[in-house]
């Protein structure tokens, strides 16, 4: 075990900020922001030295002895409680090779996040505002991270949930003119799979125990994914001729697709993103979506092997719509943001089709691409609404036909958006090309899903058209007068933006740093679930 808590002191310190800015009267809006950017700030740096001591040979998934940075003790513990026995919870934190990427890109977003806030209460209009708006983004940022490092699934619920009501407030409160419909929408599409999680959760820990020997019902995943800890005759037994397990498979499969969000449940997202403030939508597309795809590795995949096998060819057909459906609404967009949030259907499409190549003895290109995906993801869509923000807090206006011949009063900003639309639809030497690359290369090699690939490759040049048709848009053909006065970009959006544009161009020129992070992980991933 970790003699320091970093992942305890990661995942709580925006909270316990959150705590402590009740106090400080809303009218100090500068000591509000930098104890924001301070613990932000801190989070970075301690995700950088816990990647730096990272062990890449360890693979974590189902054994806690590839887990690193451990934090497990009894949090509560209740006994002689009838039919259940000794009631147990554990606080049990973890970091492996699929949740190290996903806790890198929650501290660069969060970071991300609190610089394009600074302005919030100019940018929305809505005075002595900061202190909410700041409270609340650091208590989502906890419930992100927590998401990510929980290892006990009662402690994951909570954390899941936790994201659920700040997000709600950020949107309603902070948001466009239909924010309360946006917010609402978002709320109940996510309550409603946050119902069917908790429903499968329940069933779980009522038929897994610790082990066969410790007879003690369990919340802890790991325990969970041995078979063995099953009570034979329990509804989720193996054994159970009259098992529910295709029915907890499918209501934690649903829970997190609504999440991704995959289609038919990804109607909430353009709302969402459109009305949500630009820091917002950041944090939505860069770290929310990818909660349901990492929950579908670190619970689905290998609690519910043989469900996912069968259903394999599903889900990557699922995977297919987003990326083609996903594409085809964008190309249609003439709302700028709206175009982008519809480019995240697609390219999440893009993971799932990673994720489900899945093939017995085959190769981990196809999971670990998955990942990396929604790792590059992240970086570039935070780059595209962070480019929207930035034009519409100048003009306040959205609209693809409302601009033309930017670059040539904006030419650093132009130079910007050129390098997020070249990365989003994969340009080689950028971030995404690698990942997309693996993620057709793995799912190609899965017999089972090939055609579904060579349908899936539509995207790409569907994504092509509709980045330079919105490129060509805005930015390209005569200046109009009325832009005249425009100013390039500030030093504040200039420390938004390097980041991110550093770390698309490195993980696109050299990926390996991440890849090896993934790579033992996502080889026990692959044969936890086809054994």
């Amino acid at each position: 075990m970790s003699q320091f808590p970093y992942l305890s002191v990661l995942t709580f310190l925006p909270l316990i900020a959150a705590l402590a800015l009740i106090f400080v009267p809303a009218e100090k809006k500068n000591s509000i922001r930098y104890t924001a950017l301070g613990v932000v700030i801190i989070q970075v740096l301690i995700t950088v030295v816990m990647w730096m001591n990272f062990n890449f040979s360890l693979a974590g998934i189902n054994d806690i002895n590839g887990y690193q940075f451990i934090e497990k003790f009894d949090w509560i513990v209740l006994t002689g409680i009838p039919l259940i026995g000794t009631f147990k919870i554990e606080y049990f934190l973890g970091l492996d090779g699929l949740s190290m990427p996903m806790v890198i890109l929650s501290s660069i977003i969060a970071f991300i996040a609190v610089i394009s806030s600074w302005n919030i209460e100019d940018s929305t209009h809505k005075p002595n505002s900061s202190k909410g708006y700041f409270i609340l983004l650091m208590i989502l940022n906890t419930g992100t991270l927590g998401v990510f490092l929980a290892l006990d699934f009662f402690m994951f619920y909570i954390f899941w949930e936790l994201v659920l009501l700040p997000m709600y407030f950020l949107i309603g409160i902070w948001g466009g003119p239909r924010r309360e419909y946006a917010a609402i929408k978002f709320f109940i599409y996510t309550l409603a799979g946050s119902v069917l999680i908790l429903l499968a959760i329940i069933g779980l820990y009522l038929s897994a125990y610790e082990s066969p020997e410790f007879k003690v019902h369990t919340f802890n995943m790991l325990n969970m994914m041995d078979a063995a800890n099953f009570k034979p005759d329990s509804v989720m037994s193996v054994l159970n001729p009259g098992n529910f397990r295709f029915l907890a498979f499918l209501g934690l499969f649903i829970g997190f697709a609504i999440k991704i969000p995959l289609f038919p449940f990804h109607t909430w997202l353009p709302d969402a993103h459109v009305e949500a403030p630009t820091p917002i939508s950041v944090v939505l597309a860069g770290v929310l979506l990818k909660m349901g795809g990492y929950a579908i590795l670190r619970i689905i995949y290998p609690i519910f092997p043989e469900q996912v096998q069968e259903w394999m060819w599903w889900i990557a057909c699922l995977g297919m719509i987003n990326i083609v459906y996903g594409a085809y609404c964008a190309l249609g967009q003439k709302d700028f943001k709206k175009l982008i949030a519809y480019s995240s259907v697609s390219h999440m499409g893009f993971v799932v089709l990673g994720i489900a190549a899945l093939a017995k003895g085959g190769s981990t290109l196809g999971l670990t691409g998955g990942v990396l995906q929604m790792f590059n993801h992240g970086t570039v869509t935070a780059m595209l609404f962070l480019i929207v923000g930035v034009i519409y807090e100048r003009t306040h206006k959205r609209g693809l036909d409302d601009f033309g011949g930017l670059s040539v009063q904006m030419p650093m900003y132009t130079g910007i958006v050129t390098l997020a639309f070249f990365a989003a639809f994969g340009l080689p030497g950028l971030s995404s090309f690698v990942s997309e690359l693996m993620i057709f290369i793995g799912a190609f090699s899965t017999e089972s899903i090939r055609t579904l690939t060579i349908i899936s490759a539509i995207g790409i040049v569907m994504g092509a058209v509709y980045m330079l048709r919105a490129l060509q848009k805005i930015f390209l053909g005569k200046p109009r007068e009325e832009y005249n006065d425009l100013k390039d970009l500030t030093l504040r959006e200039y420390i938004m933006f390097v980041p991110l544009a550093i770390i698309v161009i490195i993980f696109g020129i050299y990926p390996t740093p991440m890849l090896e992070i993934m790579n033992s992980s996502m080889t026990t991933l692959l044969d936890a679930v086809m054994k």
